[in-house]
Formats: C-alpha cells, sequence, structure tokens
C-alpha cells in the first residue's frame, strides 16, 4: 500500500475540474502561536476565527477573533466568506487544532474555490495546538463578552 496516495488532499479528477472552472483550491497550512501573535499586530489583513462551540462562552478567547461556531459552520459559510473577503489571511482555530478547526479551513477552503463569490483571500491557515495551545504559550486572550468581539481587552488582558 502506498502511503502518498492515501495522504493526498485533492484526488487528481476534481483537481482538473477545479482548474478547468478556473478557480485554484487554496491549500491549509499551520502557523505557530508566536507567529500568529507577530502576523496579527503587523497585518490588518489577517482574521482569527474561533470554531469551538460551547465552551467559548465560558472560556476565554483570542482578542479579535471571530466566532463561527463549528456546529453551524457549513450554514454560515456565506456569511464569513463577506465577513473575511478583506483579509489576505483567515486562520481557525478550535481547542487543540486537531478536527474542528482543521476541517472548518478546509470546508472553507473548498467553499471559496467552488464559489463565484470574490475574495482577497489568499492563505487559510490552522494555529497550531489550538486556543488550548494558545493560552498555555502565555499569549494573551480576551475574556470580553462581546459578540463579535472587538479586540478591547482590559490591561491586564492584552489584546492583539
Amino acid at each position: 500500500m502506498c502511503r502518498f496516495l492515501i495522504s493526498a488532499p485533492f484526488s487528481r479528477r476534481r483537481g482538473e475540474r477545479k482548474a478547468e472552472a478556473g478557480r485554484m483550491a487554496r491549500s491549509v497550512s499551520y502557523v505557530s502561536a508566536a507567529k500568529l501573535l507577530a502576523m496579527a499586530r503587523s497585518n490588518p489583513r489577517v482574521a482569527i476565527i474561533d470554531v469551538r462551540d460551547e465552551e467559548r462562552s465560558y472560556q476565554a478567547h483570542i482578542g479579535g477573533s471571530h466566532h463561527f461556531s463549528s456546529r453551524s459552520f457549513a450554514a454560515r459559510l456565506p456569511e464569513l466568506a463577506r465577513a473575511t473577503g478583506d483579509k489576505d489571511t483567515v486562520v481557525f482555530h478550535c481547542a487543540l487544532s486537531k478536527v474542528r478547526g482543521p476541517s472548518c479551513a478546509k470546508m472553507f477552503s473548498d467553499y471559496l474555490s467552488e464559489t463565484k463569490e470574490e475574495s482577497g483571500t489568499k492563505n487559510i491557515m490552522v494555529l497550531e495546538r489550538g486556543f488550548n495551545g494558545w493560552e498555555l504559550s502565555g499569549q494573551p486572550v480576551c475574556r470580553c463578552t462581546d459578540a463579535p468581539c472587538k479586540g478591547t481587552c482590559s490591561p491586564e488582558e492584552p489584546e492583539l
């Protein structure tokens, strides 16, 4: 058995169909917490998408992040595309970024590739180790209850 064939993210047939349609699929890559913090501070065209479900309501979150629960994510794809249309980088995360974050990032990538919606998004990424890794590594978190988070955390909870 060839492990390279199993791990291929797209079948040749699907890729050919997308190429014929004139739209290239965006690949999904990973980004570390430290690199994301630097990117978000220096580039206003970075959007952070939190796809955790109910845990966001009782845990902290990354300041300025947008909440698109994984439970309703597919139905909200058009809304997410509009909200991030002017962003060149969209970073997804869940608690650990092992299932929900990567799945939603892939779903968003596929959605942008398959629809005719215009989007400035060039990079789709997943936060390594998710929100739990972000917080454990000492990165700033926000505990506001604003929906969406405006990134205006109190002084003891620095914003991005």
